[in-house]
């Protein structure tokens, strides 16, 4: 996975904010904590972690939460988001928070975070290519 466009500002702050949210999940189950912040037009942080239930289909990933909290918080319009694993190598955002992302934010900065550095960072059109939206109803 390569990145398809450089940083166009310090996001810092930005994998900051996800790696803290990150100590917040509920992963009893998998042991695979994720934390995300995701950036509003208006410069906003908003954060989200992983939330696992025993059934396994009603977890719900970091990058999702983050996103329903910020729009049940009234936010419509995004820059970017950061993802922060505690791996060696992170792992981009699964296929449904993909195209949550994309109907609600389009096409975003995503920045791939470790615990001890950024990685990567990826245009979300680079992740979902020919994404499924409102232009196909």
């Amino acid at each position: 996975m390569s990145a398809s466009k450089p940083r166009t500002r310090d996001s810092s702050a930005l994998v900051a904010a996800a790696r803290q949210a990150r100590l917040h999940a509920h992963a009893d189950y998998s042991n695979f904590k994720v934390g995300a912040a995701l950036e509003t037009a208006d410069g906003t942080i908003v954060t989200g972690c992983n939330i696992e239930n025993s059934t396994y289909g009603l977890t719900i990933c970091a990058e999702r939460v983050a996103m329903f909290k910020a729009l049940s918080e009234g936010h419509l319009k995004f820059r970017r988001i950061a993802v922060a694993f505690d791996t060696n190598a992170p792992s981009p955002p699964c296929g449904a928070c993909r195209q949550i992302l994309w109907e609600f934010a389009g096409n975003i900065e995503v920045i791939l975070s470790t615990l001890r550095k950024e990685r990567s960072h990826h245009q979300l059109k680079d992740l979902l290519p020919l994404p499924f939206d409102k232009s196909h109803l």
